[in-house]
């Protein structure tokens, strides 16, 4: 499937506009992380992309977000690691993350969130956020409460300090700023 085919489906699966960006700026993040490592990034994306193509389905029933995403992936046919890695993304189930692509997904899934809510406050544009007002930011619990703070600190696990992780990710979302309505 290629990208256009990617948004169409989740489009397809995932009616709330900002969602849809939320999986956008996820796809960004895991792309660059995925340049960043040597991966592809392609599939990488992809994973980015879907991560939460099961929320208008599981949004009353979180325990099952990632596993019903996972089930509708693995019948689209999609990859088995990213079909894992959208299962383990979710922290309430605390499946073991075994890949790098996993634990990219577990971590990029909250900054994004982290990031956007930075740059709502900055006269939502990206281009006014940099990586200190993020790191600030991520130290105010109160501050955007629903991106979890230990698992963009997970960043960890792939071997990147807070600071680097905060760097790639703010960057891949700046360079696609005009898409993300940002």
């Amino acid at each position: 499937m290629d990208r256009k085919q990617l948004i169409e489906l989740i489009r397809k699966h995932v009616k709330e506009e900002n969602l849809v960006k939320h999986m956008i700026a996820v796809e960004f993040i895991m792309r660059a992380l995925a340049e960043h490592f040597g991966e592809d990034a392609e599939k990488w994306g992809t994973a980015g992309l879907v991560h939460d193509i099961d929320l208008d389905k599981t949004r009353k029933m979180p325990k099952k977000h990632g596993i019903v995403g996972a089930e509708m992936l693995k019948e689209l046919g999609f990859a088995d690691d990213i079909v894992y890695a959208v299962k383990v993304h979710n922290p309430v189930h605390n499946l073991p993350r075994k890949s790098l692509l996993d634990k990219a997904l577990y971590s990029a899934d909250p900054m994004s969130g982290l990031i956007v809510a930075c740059a709502l406050v900055k006269g939502k544009k990206l281009a006014n956020v940099d990586s200190k007002f993020v790191l600030k930011r991520f130290k105010e619990k109160r501050f955007a409460s629903g991106a979890n703070r230990e698992q963009i600190a997970s960043c960890s696990e792939m071997g990147l300090t807070l600071e680097e992780f905060v760097n790639i990710s703010l960057n891949a979302l700046k360079n696609h700023a005009k898409e993300l309505g940002l």
